[in-house]
């Protein structure tokens, strides 16, 4: 409970000052990397009082010079940081719009170039996702999809939702696969309790959608899922 109570105190401290900057940035033209670091420095710190440690692998599947899309199991806000703190590439995160509703820190969310999703209106939820694509394509940057939809309950991967498959067959833009191991171990999805622990994030090879096309869809769907699945598990087991 002390823990939690500290993590949450710092929390506060960072989110405050940190969205401030953020906004303020946004009215006055800041460049790209300020939007860039800013969210970095933010996970890092709420990492930092959690006592999370967070292990990256595959990081060279990643290439700052194309547009990308990575897809990432999702079982604890955890995972959200993890990611959040060390992808070495500019990116954006794809969420429900609901988070853009959180006071200060979804406007600055919401200003830092983030994209949100109303998953009520399809219509809108479909040209969210084309504005994400057409904003990647344009500074090789990646998005970020969890495609899952909502935190895991029990850590195994639930059903996947289509819209980041439907992203990159319609504009030929890879998939890089990612698996998060260890966050659910320090807050899961129905608990407030935090507990210090240890991240292991590993990358998987880009898969590229140029073999597949709009009919096949679930075969790359099964074939990412599957890779996912390999590239969560615990270090013992990931072959």
């Amino acid at each position: 409970m002390i823990r939690t109570i500290w993590v949450v105190l710092n929390v506060l401290i960072a989110t405050v000052p940190l969205s401030l900057i953020v906004i303020i940035g946004s009215y006055v033209g800041a460049s790209s990397r300020f939007y860039d670091q800013i969210p970095r420095w933010w996970a890092r710190w709420v990492l930092w009082a959690t006592g999370a440690r967070v292990e990256i692998s595959g990081e060279e599947s990643l290439s700052p010079d194309r547009a990308q899309i990575i897809v990432a199991n999702h079982s604890s806000w955890y995972d959200v940081l993890a990611l959040a703190a060390f992808i070495p590439k500019r990116y954006r995160f794809v969420a429900k719009k609901e988070l853009a509703r959180v006071p200060l820190w979804g406007h600055a969310w919401v200003a830092a170039g983030h994209i949100s999703v109303d998953r009520t209106d399809r219509q809108r939820a479909v040209a969210s996702l084309d504005q994400a694509g057409r904003v990647i394509t344009e500074d090789n940057s990646s998005v970020i999809i969890f495609p899952e939809g909502t935190r895991s309950r029990t850590g195994e991967l639930q059903p996947f939702k289509k819209g980041a498959f439907v992203l990159a067959l319609n504009n030929g833009i890879d998939i890089v696969p990612a698996g998060v191991h260890g966050a659910r171990e320090i807050m899961a999805r129905d608990s407030w309790r935090i507990r210090s622990g240890r991240i292991i994030v590993r990358f998987g090879p880009p898969v590229s959608p140029v073999e597949y096309d709009i009919s096949h869809r679930d075969e790359l769907i099964a074939r990412v899922r599957s890779e996912i699945e390999q590239l969560m598990l615990p270090p013992a087991q990931n072959t």
